[in-house]
């Protein structure tokens, strides 16, 4: 099995992935490994967070094509992991700003 960190990249922290609709599903989303698959991606964030994984749903983001000048480039593929947590647990304190507290 690959390592932890080889499939789960980190928490995307968007305003669209931070929206009142995913967390009020109590859903989160992480940028994963490209060849992670959805029983990997359960068992990673249920051994690093410590909490209980109802869903996992996958996709791959492709990478947009960037001109700077004229120069042109296109950013790397990457995949995109929603993970819907059961109803007992949460990762909201990783969202709180410590200006808040």
């Amino acid at each position: 099995m690959a390592e932890l960190r080889d499939i789960i990249k980190g928490l995307v922290v968007s305003e669209k992935a931070t929206s009142d609709h995913l967390m009020a599903n109590n859903t989160y989303t992480f940028k994963v490994g490209m060849d992670s698959n959805k029983p990997q991606i359960k068992s990673a964030v249920e051994s690093i967070f410590n909490v209980k994984v109802k869903s996992v749903r996958t996709l791959v983001m492709y990478g947009e094509r960037k001109r700077t000048g004229r120069f042109t480039g296109k950013l790397s593929n990457w995949k995109k992991a929603y993970v819907k947590l059961h109803e007992d647990y949460s990762l909201q304190h990783l969202f709180v700003n410590e200006e808040e507290e």
